[in-house]
């Protein structure tokens, strides 16, 4: 847990973990989170649906090799059969990367969205078995040098989310500064800190580009195609991101260089909860657009901002957002079908328009993986304080 002085500057007070009110009566079953990964790992296609993918595996199935739940670097040996559906995957990607490309997958011409699968890729390489094989390392360094080096930026340095013009977008936040935080988490030393304050510099650079006096962010600043909209999966997506590299960070064996870092990004992902939920209808969900009452109900984003939720709640010790959470867990809960398909989600590709009928959101599949990782963890850290 996150040193309770610095937040206690943040927070004002922090309270301890404690069962709230309106607590969801029962967890969401073994078999339908099942049906729920198996339908996100047959529809995830695109860079940033697979990357999503990848860290809800790792969330859900190996949680003690995600940011949240062990020390970094993980252990470099695995137990057979450890990771082995993200490491297959990891594996798929970097076996049929373009040689002359430095992303390690098509991007649809985003700039971040390929650095999402990065993290898993990391992984696979530091687990490898066999210690001459380069590929996989050779595969995250490029990567890397793409977004350092080649990617357009703003004046001040924000990497553009768009390799045909400088923009910037909120979901880049989830894609590439959790990557560039992990290398910096397994590289260590100079060159190790040298990449995780790169990271923290991304967050804090779209913060200022991005959020507004409403404390939400935008969706799309700069370029051609603005979206000045608080778009609620853009939100979410900042604050998640945000949570990973603040998690990385925290750790890293860096950490303690990095201090006034973490109670920053504390404090950010925690102005987007805060400021998410004041607008969270009575049933429990965000709107499409959170703030705009002609917009439509989203299943998506309110289970990625819950997620992000008990997420803080299990690192802060602070619940004050907790009962917001179960509100937005029962209506997910309520949400997915009898065959393990989320219902009433925004159609991921076009941002304002619900899912049509018939199609379903493979970013909404991880979204729910990602809230059950998110919501079992939070009680388990409950039931340890007893």
């Amino acid at each position: 847990m996150i040193a309770l002085s610095a937040l206690t500057l943040l927070l004002g007070c922090v309270s301890t973990l404690a069962a709230p009110a309106a607590e969801p009566a029962t967890s969401l079953s073994d078999a339908m989170v099942s049906k729920v990964k198996n339908n996100m790992k047959q529809i995830a296609t695109h860079s940033w649906e697979i990357g999503t993918a990848l860290e809800a595996l790792t969330e859900y199935e190996w949680p003690s090799l995600s940011v949240f739940g062990g020390s970094l670097p993980p252990p470099v040996k695995l137990h057979s059969g450890d990771a082995a559906d993200v490491i297959q995957w990891a594996t798929q990607i970097v076996k049929a990367k373009d040689p002359n490309a430095l992303p390690l997958i098509d991007g649809d011409g985003a700039v971040g969205d390929p650095a999402s699968i990065g993290t898993a890729v990391l992984l696979t390489n530091w687990t490898r078995t066999d210690r001459s094989d380069h590929e996989f390392s050779t595969a995250a360094g490029h990567q890397l040098k793409y977004l350092l080096d080649v990617a357009p930026r703003t004046s001040d340095g924000a990497i553009s989310h768009r390799a045909d013009q400088v923009q910037l977008w909120a979901d880049f936040v989830y894609m590439a500064p959790p990557f560039i935080a992990y290398y910096g988490a397994l590289k260590g030393g100079s060159g190790g800190l040298s990449l995780l304050e790169i990271a923290y510099k991304q967050c804090k650079l779209y913060r200022q580009y991005l959020r507004d006096s409403s404390g939400l962010w935008q969706h799309i600043v700069l370029g051609s195609g603005q979206d000045h909209h608080h778009w609620a999966t853009g939100n979410a997506w900042a604050a998640a991101g945000m949570l990973r590299v603040l998690e990385t960070i925290h750790h890293s064996k860096l950490a303690s260089k990095m201090k006034n870092e973490q109670a920053d990004l504390t404090s950010w992902i925690n102005e987007i909860v805060s400021a998410s939920w004041k607008h969270q209808h009575t049933n429990g969900t965000l709107y499409n657009y959170i703030d705009d009452s002609t917009s439509f109900a989203d299943s998506s984003s309110t289970a990625l901002l819950a997620s992000v939720t008990y997420r803080m709640a299990t690192l802060t010790g602070d619940s004050s957002h907790i009962s917001a959470a179960n509100k937005a867990y029962n209506l997910i809960k309520s949400s997915v079908d009898s065959n393990g398909w989320l219902r009433n989600t925004v159609d991921p590709e076009t941002f304002n328009t619900p899912s049509q009928p018939g199609t379903h959101s493979p970013e909404g599949q991880a979204f729910v993986i990602l809230l059950q990782s998110a919501y079992r963890d939070y009680h388990q850290a409950l039931a340890s304080k007893k």
